[in-house]
């Protein structure tokens, strides 16, 4: 009896245990463009009671897998200014709302751009998008997800990340990859995202931490993805506060702009208020803008 009872106290937490998702390296073989390097990431709690790391060049993926999935997979970036990621609030949390939506969500942690670990620290970050992507549509069946309803979410510089991979599908981040897996996401969802790195609307932290301090005019436009968008540019979901002090939301509005005149369907929503980096909830508010964005993702 007392082994049955025992059974029965352990049975809970092996429940949880098997429910918790589990990191896997985003790369299966050697990580491109890498410099082989001490493990310089650390996890801490910010002045703001952020949790964010830093120092991150072992990219990964976590799978939320939901019990009844719907079809629809949404790889998440989460923010950071290219200086590190806020994983929780604009990571896990978010992946959590999407998996209780019947949504299959990926939270990717992506190389942070640094000197010391990357060749070329301007490209890591969208080889490490390009290959979430690649990864969640060549495991389609295995996480029972569509390989056409497959998108992104990103927030803040994270937001970045997610407009870059979404207008720049056709330009191989990783020029060795003999992969031809598609990398054109279905969708984006931008959530108070950096869009521009050219002045005046420009986020020069992002600009500087991606690029360094003195970019040259060529990777300024090639990074400014509101310059970027064509017809083949995958339909957009937009969020911003129009108080944001972090990231101007002429950000979203040129992006929205920009997918106006391409012919690209848009959906954008503006808060008079809300600040930057409020993540699933908008303190000044009871409107749920993630019950927006899935209300649109079934219209697609």
């Amino acid at each position: 009896m007392k082994y049955l009872t025992l059974y029965f106290q352990l049975l809970p937490m092996a429940l949880v245990m098997a429910q918790t998702p589990s990191e896997i390296p985003l790369y299966s073989g050697a990580i491109p463009n890498s410099i082989p390097a001490e493990n310089l990431e650390k996890t801490e709690v910010n002045q703001w009671g952020v949790q964010f790391t830093t120092g991150t060049s072992i990219p990964t993926i976590t799978p939320y897998l939901p019990e009844k999935p719907n079809g629809t997979a949404v790889i998440v970036f989460p923010g950071g200014g290219y200086s590190g990621t806020a994983g929780d609030h604009e990571g896990r949390q978010v992946a959590e709302a999407l998996k209780a939506c019947g949504i299959t969500a990926f939270v990717v942690k992506y190389r942070i751009p640094d000197d010391r670990y990357c060749v070329d620290k301007s490209m890591a970050p969208l080889q490490d998008a390009q290959q979430a992507i690649r990864t969640v549509r060549k495991n389609a069946v295995k996480w029972k997800v569509l390989p056409d309803k497959i998108g992104i979410i990103g927030f803040s510089a994270g937001g970045h990340l997610a407009a870059t991979a979404a207008t720049h599908f056709n330009f191989k981040a990783d020029p060795g990859e003999k992969d031809t897996t598609s990398v054109r996401p279905d969708f984006a969802a931008l959530i108070y995202p950096v869009i521009s790195f050219s002045d005046p609307i420009g986020h020069t932290g992002s600009r500087a931490a991606l690029l360094g301090e003195h970019p040259d005019e060529e990777q300024i436009l090639f990074f400014s993805n509101e310059l970027q968008v064509t017809k083949q540019s995958p339909p957009a979901f937009l969020v911003h506060a129009g108080d944001d002090g972090g990231v101007q939301v002429e950000n979203s509005l040129a992006y929205y702009q920009a997918c106006l005149r391409n012919g690209v369907p848009a959906e954008m929503h503006l808060y008079a208020r809300g600040g930057h980096g409020f993540g699933l909830h908008n303190p000044t508010t009871e409107d749920k803008w993630l019950e927006r964005m899935v209300n649109w993702l079934k219209t697609l």
